[in-house]
């Protein structure tokens, strides 16, 4: 007989689906199974088994579905009422698997149900009913120890239940999902060294023990069917152990890596991804695809559970991208969840619990995610954010609170800190910085948040006014310092102390191998603040070509205003040689930094040396354009020509006008496909598809000079 293209003898159907089940081919057992109850709905073997497959599918509702057909035709059997709880409770249905525990009078099973009552406790948030439940388990039990770890760790004892999980993976010696709570521990108290050991013991031994799950292979480019959610996957703790990783390295700001992890995972298609993985791929590869980002955002926060960051993360990223009404309008529609996870009295951490989906086990593990922390002032953030669309003076005071609050807490934690070194207490030194440097992290971007009320109405001296206030506690971080030197830089009459800023950031990548922060700026005049976003700032590594171009070209242009054109040959040179070392190293990788430099140097330019900076930017142009790059300083550089010549505040020779109309003509050909405006990931288009292109703002600007040429 043919069931599902199977063909199963008459007599040997039980022994193809047992088969079947030890070479873990659920899904087909699934569909063999479903054929046979078509002709037998109440076959108790037949449903056992086709629960047992959905359960370790992890398809706990259909498992319960059968285990609850199986309560009602056995109901003198407590295992199967016991299995009908889990699975409820495994498909986070809490209410149900409780009233089913309340059911079971069988004391064989006493102790299993109590176990899987405070986990339905824990995760319905009862800590203080899930307390209670585990105190009344025996101590003798290794699991015990465990669970009390859990809810230490749910209570922000890290330290606590760092030693409960240590002292547990002693005693019962490896275990994966006890090292990844260890790991977990260490993140938290943030001593990332210890969390990645542990990360790379777990990852060693999913690899070698389970070749078949494929880690890496995506990574590596090479096609491979999905693993699926087998429970054998879950039992090596490689889904929850790449998630840590890409956190630490996502906090670590090595954003290449971070995306790395997630893709070094066991191969799955994006329907079968949890939660967390999905709300991790959106944070991190928002940048380069952020319409897909808020779709897999917006999914999640329509499910119940999702990961409690997801709320918090997708109105941060509303306000980064200036979708300020939809931000309005979620936290209007939300009530519950801003009650829940943005007020003072919520405790919002990076890490969520996860349920176990081991059959006998019951004890709380958790999924790190990388994600900014959501303080409690992040609803009164978010408020102020919304609030300065409307009235600028109302949110700058609303950021004042917020930032003198920050304050009063970081003279607080340096008295603190000062204390402690006197009394030569290592421990509370340790604690008390770590607890700094979170403040710090908030306070930061609403700093800058503050900063830019008064950067949008190009008020740069209040701006500056702003960051000197804050000098104290800043001086050291390197994004306030980058954008104190776009501050001075935009004053224009502050260059040599714009370089001072300028240089100290540039000159870590001459020598230095170590990732440094710097946040990214589009432009002269054009500069975003950025740091409410949830991701901190771009991560960069050791070559000079990490550094943002336009921050290369304000400290060129910096040197050139003050008298200093050797060190600004000497950067040109620097970027010149790098560059060519690249395009030997990776041919077809696209870099602009020495052809944007010249462009925007070429905004100051005098007429006379135009025509050098126009030689320069050509080459490397004609190699491919960065819409949001490298046109934009070119047209700059255009029009700032095109301005002096129509004011005739300049002459030109004929042959400059030649180079420019020829640079132009290659403008032409290489710019038919590149957009000169990206829009925004959430907006229907608006304009209109010939004229966003290169090739026809290089015909309007071709035509302007032709029509001055024979004015």
């Amino acid at each position: 007989m043919f069931t599902h293209n199977v063909q199963i003898k008459d007599g040997e159907y039980t022994k193809t689906i047992y088969s079947m089940i030890k070479e873990q081919r659920y899904t087909e057992a699934i569909r063999v199974l479903n054929n046979v109850l078509e002709t037998n709905s109440n076959s108790r073997a037949g449903l056992s088994l086709l629960a047992y497959c959905y359960f370790y599918t992890q398809d706990f509702v259909n498992a319960a579905n059968c285990y609850e057909q199986l309560t009602l035709l056995l109901p003198e059997e407590s295992e199967y009422k016991l299995y009908y709880a889990q699975s409820l409770y495994q498909a986070c249905l809490y209410e149900e698997a409780m009233r089913v525990t309340s059911q079971i009078d069988d004391m064989t099973f006493q102790g299993k149900v109590t176990k899987l009552q405070a986990a339905i406790k824990y995760g319905e948030e009862d800590l203080t009913g899930a307390k209670s439940l585990v105190d009344s388990s025996p101590e003798d039990d290794p699991d015990t120890d465990i669970n009390h770890g859990c809810l230490l760790y749910k209570e922000s004892r890290f330290e606590d239940a760092l030693q409960k999980f240590t002292t547990s993976l002693q005693i019962l010696g490896y275990n994966p999902h006890l090292s990844y709570n260890v790991a977990l521990c260490y993140y938290r108290l943030k001593e990332y060294a210890p969390a990645l050991k542990h990360i790379s013991d777990i990852i060693e031994r999913g690899i070698r023990d389970h070749p078949e799950l494929s880690v890496g292979m995506t990574t590596e480019g090479i096609e491979v069917r999905s693993v699926g959610n087998t429970l054998t996957l879950h039992e090596t703790a490689l889904i929850e152990a790449f998630n840590l990783r890409a956190a630490i390295e996502y906090q670590l700001k090595n954003y290449e890596s971070s995306r790395e992890a997630l893709t070094d995972m066991p191969p799955r298609s994006e329907e079968e991804l949890d939660a967390v993985t999905l709300h991790n791929q959106a944070l991190m590869n928002m940048e380069t695809r952020p319409t897909e980002g808020f779709e897999k955002l917006q999914f999640l926060l329509q499910q119940n559970p999702f990961p409690p960051e997801t709320f918090g993360n997708l109105l941060l990223l509303y306000c980064k991208y200036e979708y300020f009404d939809l931000a309005a309008d979620v936290l209007a529609e939300n009530a519950h969840l801003t009650y829940k996870y943005l007020t003072p009295s919520s405790q919002v951490m990076s890490c969520h619990v996860t349920r176990n989906k081991s059959k006998f086990q019951f004890l709380g593990k958790f999924m790190a995610k990388a994600v900014m922390d959501l303080c409690k002032y992040l609803y009164n953030f978010l408020d102020a954010l919304i609030t300065q669309q409307t009235s600028p003076e109302e949110a700058y005071r609303k950021f004042d609170e917020i930032a003198s609050k920050h304050t009063e807490t970081l003279r607080k934690l340096t008295k603190q800190v000062q204390e402690a070194k006197q009394n030569h207490d290592d421990e509370s030194v340790k604690r008390h910085i770590v607890e700094y440097e979170d403040v710090l992290e908030r306070y930061i971007p609403v700093l800058m948040a503050q900063a830019k009320v008064y950067w949008d109405m190009e008020n740069y001296a209040q701006v500056e006014k702003i960051f000197r206030k804050s000098v104290e506690f800043s001086n050291e971080n390197d994004t306030w310092k980058l954008n104190v030197a776009h501050v001075l830089f935009m004053q224009e009459n502050k260059f040599k102390e714009a370089t001072g800023f300028y240089e100290p950031i540039v000159k870590k990548h001459y020598d230095n191998s170590r990732m440094i922060p710097m946040q990214s700026y589009r432009g002269l005049g054009h500069y975003e603040y950025k740091g409410y976003r949830p991701c901190a700032v771009l991560a960069v590594s050791v070559a000079i070509l990490n550094v943002s171009a336009i921050v290369l070209a304000n400290l060129c242009v910096s040197y050139i205003m003050t008298s200093q054109n050797e060190e600004a040959e000497e950067m040109m040179r620097k970027i010149e040689k790098e560059e060519e070392q690249l395009a030997y190293d990776e041919p077809e990788k696209k870099i602009f930094h020495l052809c944007i430099v010249n462009l925007v140097i070429g905004v100051v330019a005098t007429s006379q040396s135009l025509h050098e900076v126009l030689t320069e930017s050509q080459e490397g142009l004609t190699k491919g354009f960065e819409a949001d790059e490298t046109t934009f300083y070119a047209k700059r550089c255009f029009l700032s020509l095109i301005e002096n010549l129509a004011k005739h505040m300049i002459a030109t020779r004929d042959s400059v006008f030649q180079e420019c109309l020829q640079f132009l003509e290659q403008c032409e050909v290489y710019g038919k496909d590149v957009k000169t405006v990206i829009e925004q990931p959430l907006e229907e288009s608006h304009l209109h598809q010939g004229k966003n292109t290169v090739t026809y703002e290089a015909r309007l600007l071709k035509s302007l000079l032709l029509r001055l040429q024979m004015y």
